[in-house]
């Protein structure tokens, strides 16, 4: 049997800024991280495509929680206590130059995620952290003494604070080691995904990016607005990530088959855009040269052919019913969704450990003293653009500051 101060489950980006963040608040802590697989910081390797996609430019509070579709308000509590300009400050001081992207984005200014790895392997050891891989939990207890029982195949564990962070789950099953302990958990769903539209001619467009366009999902109330990238499968891009992320529960529940509309205008309403073609038919051009809204010439043609309009037709031609039919096909253009496609190899969950479990403050269990939660083990997830990473930064940079404060 093998005796720590504090075990962190799970040596992903949050398992291993937890174990760093609470080796530094905790100088002489016996500490270790059990991972089940053969590598550390596995996702942190694939993401960005193997860039890695650290944070995000936006730092206060209130705009940043506002990327989290799962968890905005517990998260903006959190990020007053270490947000996206502390992350980026303490991988600086650590010799890891960050490099910003005009969509808000930072990467290591080596664009390569080892860069990160290499990072945190150096500070665990430095901090004597142990890293024991191929390490699977399979069940976890909390003893009268008040010290975590934690057994895997191999060794029995013994630990004044666990911090749990074993990442998104696919099914609420990856979570059965936690059994023992009564805590609400969400059941988890897919999110971040493509959509596929597998009857729709829009395919053929594939790699036309519009770089403004205003996803909504037929039924719902919101909407996503920013890039919107044409595959040979659907729809991807920022637009379609986000709305596959604020309506991750809706489009679980329908099956992944749903009517989605799409704005190539952007944020453009209805009335401003039928100004634009009453201004629009005044000209002598072809429809079929006259794009609007910086929208692509291959993408305009089958904008306007949907809309019946024939090739020949001049601007100064268009009747009334080709007018309202441009303007339906700009600012409402339906397509059919059905499945998704999980985008690149950067698989997040929506689920996991119910927030009403967590004092914010620690990421302590509210029934189990000694019980940390960090990452996407909790239920938060966001969109796109360094959002997931900095949840996991955050509640590990908390769990860690306070995984010994109380023994």
């Amino acid at each position: 049997m093998k005796e720590f101060d504090v075990l962190v489950i799970g040596a992903g980006a949050a398992g291993c800024f937890s174990a760093i963040k609470a080796s530094e608040n905790f100088k002489h802590a016996k500490i270790a991280i059990l991972e089940r697989n053969a590598k550390s910081l596995a996702k942190v390797k694939i993401s960005g495509g193997g860039r890695c996609n650290v944070t995000n430019v936006i730092s206060e509070p209130e705009e940043l929680s506002k990327h989290y579709p799962r968890g905005e308000r517990f998260l903006k509590k959190a990020f007053y206590q270490f947000s996206s300009s502390d992350m980026k400050a303490w991988l600086e001081s650590r010799n890891v130059p960050l490099k910003l992207y005009p969509d808000g984005c930072y990467f290591p200014q080596s664009n390569d995620s080892q860069t990160i790895i290499d990072c945190f392997l150096d500070e665990l050891k430095k901090n004597r952290v142990e890293l024991l891989l191929n390490h699977r939990v399979e069940s976890m207890k909390k003893l009268d003494s008040g010290l975590f029982e934690i057994q895997t195949p191999e060794e029995t564990f013994h630990s004044k604070a666990v911090i749990v962070t074993t990442g998104g789950q696919p099914k609420i099953s990856g979570f059965e080691f936690l059994k023992d302990f009564d805590l609400k958990m969400v059941s988890p769903v897919p999110s971040l995904f493509t959509f596929n539209m597998p009857n729709e001619s829009i395919k053929e467009l594939m790699g036309i990016v519009q770089e403004n366009a205003l996803v909504k999902i037929i039924g719902e109330k919101w909407t996503s607005n920013g890039p919107l990238l044409i595959t040979h499968w659907g729809m991807s891009g920022p637009a379609v990530l986000k709305s596959s992320a604020f309506g991750a529960r809706i489009l679980e529940g329908k099956g992944y088959n749903s009517q989605i509309s799409v704005n190539w205008t952007g944020e453009e309403n209805q009335e401003v855009v039928r100004e634009l073609i009453k201004e629009f038919v005044k000209s002598n051009k072809l429809v079929v040269n006259t794009p609007v809204y910086s929208i692509k010439s291959r993408l305009w043609n089958y904008l306007v052919e949907k809309a019946g309009i024939p090739n020949q037709f001049k601007c100064s031609e268009l009747t009334a019913k080709h007018q309202n039919k441009l303007l339906e096909v700009l600012v409402n253009d339906l397509y059919v969704m059905e499945g998704k496609t999980t985008f690149k190899e950067e698989f997040v969950t929506a689920g996991g450990v119910d927030l009403n479990e967590i004092n914010v403050q620690t990421m302590e269990s509210k029934k189990y003293s000694g019980l940390f939660f960090a990452g996407e083990t909790l239920d938060i997830d966001g969109v796109t653009g360094g959002f997931n990473f900095q949840a996991a930064w955050t509640t590990a940079a908390i769990a860690g500051k306070n995984a010994l404060k109380n023994k």
